[in-house]
């Protein structure tokens, strides 16, 4: 087994459920076994460990690898250290089979974790070391919720030419992702008995009526808008609730929608053009938003040096894009330049038999490694 492998099984072997999953004082919930280990593994490795708070007992994991000469550059290295619930107990005991190494968070991101520090403590051993590039690896917390350890690294003031954000992109380089707008809709309309609906007002058949335009009519119009990596903007209504009884007509229902953006699409924007799509059907609702952060999406310049240079280490003539939100826009809009880089894929985070590929693994870290020793 690998120092990396055995990294890896030794992270999933830490629970690190992100709580806004898990009610109560769960033993599988928060970051902090995750990151109190990383801290001593970091420290043996020769770097630089600080531990930076970002919501009441979860706290970021910081890790530098400074230069012996003046600091010209920083790079940053930032995966996610919170994952979803497991299914199953079973799914925090590392499993090696075929190839794969089975396990909650294995690629969605500990495996990104393992590559990255990994990576990040053999350039310390190295004499190859950059000598004015400083490498910052940043463990953040809450990711899979409303990304408070990347706003936390963002407001401690924290600035770097480069993040390379943690994520399962099956070792490509990404450069956008979309955006994710999440919004509730609801209309009211007058309770009435079974027996006699005339009397009353439908909540729910007005919904239906809003439901079916959004699916079709709406959905139609977002895919006639593409972005040369992502594709087209998409909506989905999540969720519906209306009504107590079968014999009561039903005063009021609501959805829960998701619209994912592209970049130069704004919140305001959206529901302005939503409100304006339902208005042109004779359809009406009351707005609110159901996420309290922004998660606005992400487009990075591929010609900026730095990730031209990581692009040609990684054996990538273009950039791809993705359709999942991430950290990587949250400090983007800090003002770091980013990209999206990890091994696994994102087809299997947050599935029942996560796993990734024990080939991609020990790869994405030795192309983390051959970008780093690249660096001045």
């Amino acid at each position: 087994m690998t120092k990396t492998e055995k990294l890896l099984c030794e992270l999933i072997a830490l629970p690190s459920v992100n709580p806004a999953f898990l009610s109560g004082d769960h033993r599988h919930t928060g970051e902090r076994r995750v990151a109190e280990f990383l801290a001593t593994v970091a420290a043996r490795g020769g770097l630089d460990v600080e531990l930076q708070a970002a919501l009441p007992q979860r706290a970021n994991l910081i890790a530098r690898l400074s230069p012996s000469r003046k600091i010209r550059q920083r790079i940053l290295l930032a995966p996610h250290l919170d994952t979803v619930p497991a299914a199953a107990e079973k799914q925090f005991l590392p499993r090696i089979q075929n190839g794969r190494l089975s396990g909650r968070g294995a690629c969605d991101t500990k495996g990104s974790i393992a590559a990255m520090l990994g990576a990040l403590c053999e350039i310390a051993r190295s004499t190859q070391r950059p000598s004015e590039t400083e490498i910052v690896f940043a463990g953040l917390v809450d990711e899979e919720n409303t990304q408070a350890g990347a706003r936390a690294l963002v407001r401690g003031g924290l600035r770097a030419d480069l993040a390379i954000v943690g994520e399962p992109t099956r070792l490509r380089v990404v450069t956008a992702h979309k955006g994710n707008w999440w919004f509730r809709l609801e209309t009211r309309g007058k309770a009435a008995h079974g027996a006699r609906p005339e009397l009353g007002r439908n909540a729910v058949h007005a919904m239906a009526k809003i439901v079916d335009a959004l699916e079709t009519g709406y959905a139609k119009e977002l895919r006639r808008r593409r972005h040369p990596l992502l594709g087209a903007a998409t909506v989905n209504v999540g969720t519906i609730c209306g009504g107590t009884q079968p014999n009561i007509v039903p005063d009021a229902c609501a959805i829960t929608v998701d619209r994912r953006t592209l970049p130069g699409e704004t919140e305001a924007g959206v529901r302005r053009e939503l409100s304006a799509f339902l208005a042109g059907k004779k359809l009406s609702a009351k707005f609110s938003g159901v996420k309290a952060a922004p998660c606005s999406p992400l487009e990075t310049d591929p010609a900026i040096p730095l990730v031209r240079q990581f692009l040609k280490c990684a054996g990538q003539r273009r950039p791809v894009g993705v359709d999942f939100f991430c950290d990587a826009a949250v400090l983007a809009a800090g003002g770091i330049p980013s990209v999206v880089f990890g091994p696994g894929d994102i087809a299997q985070a947050h599935t029942v038999d996560e796993w990734i590929s024990l080939v991609e693994l020990e790869r994405g870290r030795a192309l983390l490694v051959r970008f780093l020793k690249s660096l001045p």
